[in-house]
């Protein structure tokens, strides 16, 4: 598989990266499931989404890359369930820290719209819709193909840098960060996320921080719809940024400290 010919890097990336904003385009606009916000659309979407991503990460390994599988990243649940849980943890810990902070000092509020049996429920349900429309396919793309091809070439702060910019220009033309703001969170998180890539050698603790932090912001916004929350954006600035970000990336940081080497070129699986 390594001695046939491949697209230069830069085609590569691009032809990746366009594929994944073609298909969040069009999941996003399909006529066929309509623009308006429902549950089974979202399910639908999220099926789809992981159900188109992996195959295109899949067909361009082995077809553009001509490299197996195993450099991307994404072993299996069997070898990575401890970073997945590892980085739920690093968010949701801190993350109940900033909640109970902003809800003890008066800059939150927040009431329950339903019961709590039905705010389980769609808990629950988001964790897998996450799962399946942003963590999975998200990480997989951006701090799995993509980052792991730029790191066989650039040190891998360049590498980290180089996706989470990738990742917010994806954002703005899917039409999800269109802001300053928006646009400054989806480049601190990608780096974020970057930083376990590089920190943990694969994705899976990456996915376990998405997940968590994607739900819960799902879950007290309008997706959700079973909370009221006045002082939303601190909150979501505090409780689901600052705090949860910076403690969680220090965690990681520690733990795999003998491992994290920024400018390092990482080798490139050719069996």
């Amino acid at each position: 598989m390594s001695g046939r010919p491949r697209l230069a890097l830069h085609w590569r990336v691009l032809v990746v990266f366009t594929g994944a904003v073609l298909v969040w385009l069009f999941l996003h606009h399909d006529a066929l499931l309509g623009r308006d916000y429902s549950r089974t659309t979202h399910v639908v979407r999220a099926v789809l989404t992981t159900a188109l991503v992996v195959p295109l990460v899949v067909a361009a390994r082995r077809l553009l890359d001509r490299r197996p599988w195993a450099g991307l990243g994404l072993p299996s649940l069997r070898a990575g369930w401890r970073r997945l849980l590892l980085g739920m943890a690093c968010w949701l810990v801190p993350a109940a820290v900033g909640f109970a902070l902003c809800l003890g000092l008066g800059w939150v509020e927040i009431s329950l719209r339903t019961s709590p049996g039905d705010a389980v429920r769609v808990a629950a349900l988001l964790v897998v819709l996450v799962f399946l429309y942003e963590a999975l396919p998200e990480e997989l793309v951006f701090r799995g193909y993509l980052q792991h091809s730029l790191a066989t070439r650039l040190p891998a702060w360049q590498a980290a840098v180089g996706q989470a910019a990738l990742f917010t220009a994806f954002g703005f033309l899917v039409g999800a960060a269109r802001s300053p703001d928006r646009l400054l969170l989806f480049f601190v998180f990608a780096l974020l996320l970057g930083g376990f890539r590089a920190a943990t050698g694969d994705i899976w603790a990456g996915i376990g921080f998405h997940v968590a932090f994607q739900t819960v912001a799902q879950l007290f916004g309008d997706v959700g719809g079973v909370f009221d929350v006045r002082g939303a954006d601190v909150l979501g600035g505090v409780a689901m940024g600052a705090i949860p970000f910076t403690v969680g990336w220090t965690v990681v940081r520690h733990l795999y400290r003998d491992r994290l080497d920024w400018r390092a070129v990482g080798p490139e699986a050719v069996s």
